[in-house]
């Protein structure tokens, strides 16, 4: 069990001995109930809601073990955790200090994240629409059927990841989006030359935002029609799709706020994301990658297999959130992914998505004295 979430409102967790007891009072009978036991040697991080009592010995007994605890609110936003107080590492973040200050090194790295990006968009968009065609009925006769999506000529080389789930209705997308498809897998392959000749972070920022609107527009075509998606919205998620998206990203973001600090870096330290206050910068750099085959992948699996309803979404504070027994679905199809075992074409051997995250927290540290060590998750 790597990860325990702790979603529950009004849960209790104690110490015993050396495992986790989860109580909570049964509001029919009056009683406390045990609701589960957890040994600390099988869990790697916990992850609570605001409404969840932690007693003090129960926590000092998770950081002697190393294991990281994140706190969620009520509309999913990561409010902040509890880390071991290890410190070993205070050369590494001088040395990253230096070098974010140092302009040619933040481009090179914001350059091949934004990079790692863009592939990535682009195929998952091919994989959902290769999935699409495999789940048609063959083409009455007569009929044309429009040629393969091209394959960027260079494509960048790096890892792999499990292949993103096929809606389940082969209706979607609509017929007459074929067209639009094509054309955007086209347009993004087309973005990786001017990408790479890029002189500044404002001009990679620029191809990331284009690119990342380019994409939502032909993502969004895969989604059920009960569930629109015109775009991206947050503070608040104006729709379910957006409720979705955002809590997976405060998910995958929170996981590497955690590995950034294991391994001796400091999170707030962007390169694509500039530094600022109240943000960690270089966590939201190394998730962007993930985004496509992590996030929004898991949001179209959960909504086109009716994981995912109108009746696990409410509305609050102007916006669209997912409730509890809705994020307790999310949560557990992203635990599914994350530590779902693949064979990546750049290590060349099985891993993990959660493997991959950290190991995109240890490259980086690398970088800091060999900038070629970097290398951006990259999809199969």
């Amino acid at each position: 069990m790597p990860t325990a979430c702790i979603n529950q409102s009004d849960c209790r967790i104690h110490l015993k001995s050396e495992r986790l007891e989860v109580w909570r009072r049964d509001t029919a009978s009056g009683s406390d109930e045990l609701v589960r036991e957890i040994p600390i040697r099988d869990l790697d991080r916990l992850i609570i809601a605001e409404s969840v009592q932690i007693t003090s010995q129960a926590l000092a007994a998770l950081l002697r073990a190393d294991i990281p605890v994140g706190v969620l609110g009520w509309n999913g936003q990561f409010l902040g955790g509890f880390l071991p107080a290890i410190n070993k590492h205070g050369l590494a973040r001088l040395r990253q200090y230096q070098r974010t200050l140092d302009p040619a090194f933040v481009l090179q790295m914001a350059g091949r994240i934004v990079a790692a990006k863009l592939y990535n968009q682009r195929r998952v968009v091919q994989r959902l629409d290769a999935s699409r065609r495999e789940s048609e009925p063959p083409a009455p006769e007569g009929r044309l059927e429009a040629a393969a999506p091209p394959v960027p000529a260079e494509a960048p080389p790096g890892g792999g990841s499990p292949a993103p789930q096929p809606p389940a209705n082969a209706d979607f997308p609509r017929p007459d989006a074929q067209s639009a498809i094509k054309d955007t897998l086209v347009w993004l392959d087309a973005l990786f030359q001017p990408l790479q000749r890029s002189q500044t972070v404002d001009e990679l920022r620029g191809y990331e935002g284009a690119a990342t609107a380019r994409y939502f527009q032909t993502w969004a075509l895969f989604l059920p029609q009960e569930f629109p998606f015109e775009r991206r919205s947050t503070r608040p998620p104006l729709n379910a799709v957006n409720a979705c998206i955002s809590f997976g990203a405060t998910l995958l973001y929170q996981e590497a706020v955690a590995f950034l600090h294991a391994h001796g870096l400091d999170p707030a330290l962007g390169l694509l994301h500039s530094t600022e206050d109240g943000r960690w910068g270089l966590a939201l750099d190394l998730i962007e990658p993930f985004r496509p085959a992590l996030v929004e992948a898991l949001a179209l699996d959960l909504f086109s297999h009716q994981m995912l309803g109108a009746a696990h979404f409410e509305p609050r504070n102007g916006g669209i959130y997912l409730n509890d027994e809705g994020r307790k679905k999310l949560i557990l199809q992203y635990e599914r992914r994350m530590e779902r075992q693949f064979m990546s074409e750049c290590a060349g051997h099985r891993t993990c998505l959660r493997q991959q995250l950290e190991n995109q927290a240890l490259t980086f540290k690398s970088a800091l004295e060999n900038p070629p060590a970097f290398e951006p998750f990259l999809m199969n």
